[in-house]
């Protein structure tokens, strides 16, 4: 098995009369939203704007009856407990519920656990301890949908529980106070694919209404909120082909932008990016990375502490610690990658699923499985082997939903869950040689003769002489783009290469320079491409995506590639 190349797949040419339902718009990204789906002006314009008002919260099943619970325990002066996870999704949607709580006049501690010590979602001790030191109320957030055996453990423990989630539901959904997620099929609200801390948003909005009914001074906005929603659902890869989720996100991105949260204005000076110029795109591979890194090596309370942090100083000593632990996170996450690559490669291992197991560091599994479905295009498991039992992190193609292949196992787990393309498990290590057959099973009988080779979607083949910062400006349109709402990719042919080389610390990225008739050059950067430089072809065919490139004040026209092949040679 080795790395695939791409199957380049252009969309089909809208019909011009389709396109002239865009008057607004030019005829580029009136392409790019027809590959979208969108036929007429009214749907586009709505999906660009992305200014939809902010939902009716009760409109979700459970709302109501956790507001009343939530609201008698503040007035009785109990202890709340906020229950999160501890990735940026889990970590964003703690501080933001404990910050409302906060603001409300709650007496409330946040409880995010330790991923090594306690593993993902609820645990029956940890409920335990939290019911003997005095909390009587425990809401989570971004984790409990299948922890129905620990909410009935934390029932008998004294405690009322509230489950906020969006991951995909089991066979039996916990009986806590309430349930509260979007994906229950008696649920009526509108949009079931938020992520964890877009759910905990909708419950802090329907605290801070009823709050305001009631004609309570609360020192807190639901608006103020947003930059915590945005980071948590960029970095969750909540869908942004989604009006909800984009308005949140683009509401929130002008949050960020102000820098007004202390924490946030230090993840932006460590990751080196200015504010006034965050889009999406840093905070998926910007912040939310940084703040992943926490949970991942330490504790998600670090990055709880800075989100929550009231100045600067503390900020900037908490996104200091963040940036070193980052650094550390791909360092181990590279090496790991190599690791499991030798071993497939030595292997000859040609299956249809990479299922790797050992002594691997819990907090980077998943970015190792990650990084390797994307270069082998298959299903991967990578385990973290333990005395008794283990744990793994799962990623997946389109093809293979991971998270259905692990309800067909789930009589030799301990626990499972998550997505169709990204899923966690614990199985005790007598079952790990049955539960690796079964699902190598599952993917040879779902995947046995396709085609794995990951897709490149094109939507758009271009003349060079099109390319144009005011194309630039008009794509920005289709801001915020992330998960299943991409940037645009175009593609164009039989370009001529005037200068390739490497660049970046260990010469793994491409930088080209491209001839256009009659107009400028064209810089264009391909990381990890840099493999290119010894063989380059004289003319290319390049697909990339279209940006302005900053530096030393000056803004230039740069083609970010995301994949080469010879003039030619289209297969």
């Amino acid at each position: 098995m080795s790395t695939l190349s791409k199957r380049w797949i252009t969309a089909t040419p809208a019909p011009p009369d389709i396109l002239e339902r865009y008057p607004n718009m030019g005829p580029i990204l009136a392409q790019v939203l027809y590959n979208r789906g969108f036929t007429n002006s009214v749907e586009a314009e709505r999906f660009v704007d992305a200014n939809d008002e902010l939902a009716n919260p009760f409109q979700m099943k459970g709302i109501t009856q956790a507001v009343a619970r939530i609201r008698q325990a503040i007035k009785l002066r109990e202890l709340i407990i906020v229950y999160g996870d501890f990735d940026a999704d889990g970590v964003t949607s703690t501080t933001l519920l404990t910050q409302t709580l906060t603001a409300l006049g709650a007496v409330v501690k946040p409880y995010i656990p330790h991923r090594v010590d306690e593993g993902y979602g609820l645990n029956s001790e940890a409920l335990l301890k939290l019911a003997r030191s005095g909390a009587k109320l425990v809401i989570t957030v971004d984790c409990g949908i299948r922890s129905v055996d620990e909410v009935e453990d934390g029932k008998a423990a004294g405690l009322d529980l509230i489950v906020t989630d969006h991951h995909t539901i089991g066979p039996e959904i916990p009986k806590a106070l309430a349930v509260i997620n979007p994906k229950q099929d008696d649920c009526k609200y509108p949009e079931d694919m938020l992520a964890g801390v877009g759910v905990a948003f909708r419950l802090a909005d329907a605290l801070l209404r009823v709050a305001k009914q009631n004609k309570q001074q609360v020192p807190l906005e639901a608006d103020e909120l947003l930059d915590l929603v945005a980071i948590g659902t960029v970095a969750d890869l909540a869908p942004m082909n989604r009006t909800e989720n984009r308005s949140l996100v683009r509401h929130g991105l002008a949050v960020i932008n102000r820098a007004v949260r202390p924490g946030v204005r230090a993840l932006l000076e460590v990751s080196g990016v200015k504010p006034g110029t965050v889009n999406a795109m840093n905070i998926g591979f910007s912040l939310g990375p940084r703040i992943n890194a926490a949970g991942r090596l330490e504790s998600a309370m670090i990055a709880y502490h800075l989100l929550s942090a009231t100045d600067y100083a503390t900020a900037l000593r908490l996104a200091e610690q963040l940036q070193s632990l980052n650094v550390e996170r791909q360092t181990l996450t590279r090496d790991a990658q190599g690791e499991v690559r030798d071993w497939v490669e030595s292997q000859n291992i040609d299956t249809p699923l990479i299922f790797a197991e050992g002594d691997f560091r819990a907090g980077i599994v998943g970015l190792v499985a990650g990084r390797l479905t994307e270069e082998y295009s298959r299903p991967t498991v990578i385990m973290e082997v333990g005395e008794t039992e283990s744990r793994a992190s799962c990623r997946s193609i389109p093809q293979f939903d991971i998270t259905h292949a692990l309800d067909q196992c789930a009589d030799l787990l301990v626990r499972h869950g998550g997505h169709a393309q990204a899923a966690g498990f614990t199985v005790l290590n007598s079952n790990i040689p049955a539960l690796k057959s079964k699902l190598m099973k599952l993917a040879e009988d779902m995947l046995s003769g396709q085609d794995l080779r990951p897709i490149l979607e094109i939507d758009v083949e271009i003349e060079p002489r099109l390319l144009t910062d005011w194309l630039v400006y008009d794509l920005e349109r289709l801001e915020p783009t992330g998960y299943h709402s991409s940037a645009p990719v175009f593609m164009s042919s039989n370009m001529k290469v005037l200068d390739s080389r490497t660049v970046g610390k260990e010469g793994h990225h491409l930088k080209l320079k491209l001839a256009r008739v009659g107009q400028p050059p064209l810089d264009a950067i391909g990381f990890n491409l840099g493999e290119w430089v010894e063989n380059m072809p004289d003319r290319i065919d390049v697909a990339y995506q279209l940006e302005m490139n900053e530096w030393n004040g000056n803004r230039t026209l740069q083609l970010n590639v995301q994949d080469i092949r010879p003039a030619g040679s289209a297969t």
